[in-house]
């Protein structure tokens, strides 16, 4: 007719977008219907339950924090909630309706109980076969029956209610202390539980909420069965074990997506493999000692052995925190990097002269096996949470006690040297003074001039704060750089190190190169602690 009259300005054929079932794949028709809202925006109480909820959310504690923005963005802007659904399955909304008002019957909360009743009976399809006259009798003409269901995500959201106060009302308390989910709940079950709660409560039903990214691949994708890069978690228990299973999920950081690939679960196996071997090494030279006959007072220790005491309650101390905020990454982090650097690149790398050569039950063996049994107590206990398996079988060999579990124990409470304090940063200038030590040896070994570290002798050309730290150890300062000997010259300038060779013999008991060593290649101090009293440490 418009282009009869003239008057049609322009006229093509245009295929525009269109809403489709997403598993039937057929179009979806739009229709006006009446639905059941739950109003953001009515005041109850003087408050509404938008207010309430964003309310609640200031009073919540997010890991990570970036949680907080997005749930407070999502609840400032969403329209009222749509309780409603109109499917043949979930929980029903038990109505009855007048047929000309659409007013509820009077007598709902009395039909609600009644209708709870026989689905506790009967199940849930029991609405869904009564007949109105069986609940409301002659009224039933003038009332329709609702056939709607409630939004799933209500089901979802109320859960605290039923197992907070519920279920599990004896092991738990309201509110819970923390939530764990993805990050697409903040739309989801974080989100449908705070409104809930807001609304029988006026609180949140968490304490807190921590939300983790999802597993992906090695290059950042997204697992599927048609791109072949699924790594299923039974497979890699089977083959590599829970211990690795586990340690790989603490060692990332779950704010982020959460990368994994063989590449990846072959560096957590060597990590986990570094803090195996440290803890071989404390059970088997902590097996001869008693701590009820043996055990050195604090005061009394080695100078190291008190280091190392300060050093551990400093770790364990930064790991308690992390477990409080979460953050399982760092407390991984910081598990392997105490049992490979503090331990075993350093601690137990010094020790073994004294474990291995002193006298069996002198003081200087004592000593170091007394800072070994507390440093084990408290290592195996900030194991457990992740390496769960590999810390008990530790708790049963070490202690002894088959009918005991480290789950049945608290942190360790660490004996506290009284110069713990300085001797922190004391013994940490000591570690970097030993690099360039360790550097020069490295390069005579590169040479073909020295085999190990103890075949070679370390001179310092140091002044100031240097020169005494190093004087301080005296003759024990060799021992701490795993050298045969170590002398500190005053001088001026930066500090200057100077390996050579030693020119002595070696002795074939500990290994060290000495003037003194024997025909039988037994050096004097050796002879002393075989045959004497055996030598006096007081430092290393």
């Amino acid at each position: 007719e418009l282009r009869k009259r003239n008057v049609l300005f322009h006229h093509e054929t245009y295929t525009h977008s269109y809403m489709h079932c997403w598993r039937h794949k057929t179009p979806v028709i739009l229709r006006a219907t009446t639905q059941w809202f739950a109003a953001m925006d009515k005041e109850v109480g003087g408050e509404t339950l938008r207010a309430t909820a964003l309310r609640g959310i200031e009073q919540t504690e997010f890991f990570p924090p970036w949680g907080k923005a997005r749930l407070q963005g999502m609840i400032a802007n969403r329209p009222d909630w749509t309780l409603s659904r109109q499917r043949q399955w979930g929980v029903p909304m038990p109505f009855f309706l007048h047929r000309e008002t659409g007013e509820l019957h009077p007598r709902t909360p009395e039909l609600l109980e009644e209708v709870a009743q026989r689905v506790e009976r009967a199940g849930i399809e029991a609405w869904q076969s009564v007949r109105g006259e069986e609940l409301i009798g002659a009224e039933a003409a003038q009332y329709e029956k609702s056939r709607d269901t409630l939004d799933v995500w209500f089901d979802s959201g109320s859960t605290h209610y039923t197992v907070l106060r519920g279920s599990h009302k004896e092991e738990t308390g309201f509110p819970a202390h923390l939530y764990l989910e993805g990050s697409d709940q903040h739309r989801g079950w974080f989100h449908s539980s705070l409104l809930v709660a807001c609304m029988l409560d006026g609180i949140p039903p968490y304490k807190a909420l921590l939300t983790h990214g999802f597993v992906v691949d090695g290059e950042g994708r997204k697992m599927s069965k048609s791109k072949g890069n699924v790594i299923a978690p039974q497979e890699v228990s089977h083959t590599l074990g829970a211990e690795i299973l586990r340690l790989w999920v603490a060692s990332t950081d779950y704010s982020g997506e959460l990368f994994i690939s063989n590449e990846i679960l072959k560096h957590v196996v060597e990590s986990y493999r570094r803090v195996r071997n440290t803890l071989r090494f404390l059970l088997a030279n902590t097996a001869d000692f008693d701590a009820a006959r043996h055990a050195v007072p604090v005061d009394e220790l080695l100078e190291i052995d008190r280091y190392a005491l300060a050093m551990t309650a400093r770790t364990q101390e930064e790991i308690a925190a992390n477990y409080d905020r979460y953050q399982f990454h760092l407390v991984a982090q910081k598990l392997q990097a105490f049992c490979a650097e503090d331990l075993s690149a350093f601690f137990l790398d010094i020790l073994k002269d004294r474990l291995y050569t002193c006298k069996a039950d002198s003081l200087p063996r004592r000593a170091a096996q007394t800072a070994l049994h507390h440093i084990t107590h408290s290592l195996v206990r900030l194991m457990a949470p992740i390496l769960s398996f590999t810390a008990e079988e530790l708790w049963q060999v070490f202690t002894g006690k088959r009918d005991d579990s480290v789950f049945f124990q608290t942190w360790h409470a660490l004996p506290r040297p009284k110069d713990g304090a300085q001797l922190l940063p004391k013994w940490e200038r000591l570690r970097e003074l030993r690099n360039p030590v360790r550097k020069k040896i490295e390069e005579l070994r590169a040479a073909g001039q020295v085999g190990s570290s103890l075949q070679a002798e370390v001179d310092f050309h140091a002044g100031g704060g240097d020169d005494e730290l190093l004087r301080s150890l005296g003759e024990d300062l060799k021992f701490v750089m795993l050298t045969s000997a170590a002398r500190v010259h005053r001088a001026s300038g930066e500090l200057r190190v100077e390996v050579a060779p030693s020119l002595h013999r070696k002795c074939e008991r500990c290994w060290h190169y000495r003037p003194d060593v024997d025909d039988e290649a037994l050096c004097g101090r050796c002879r002393s602690n075989l045959h004497g009293p055996g030598e006096k440490r007081l430092y290393a």
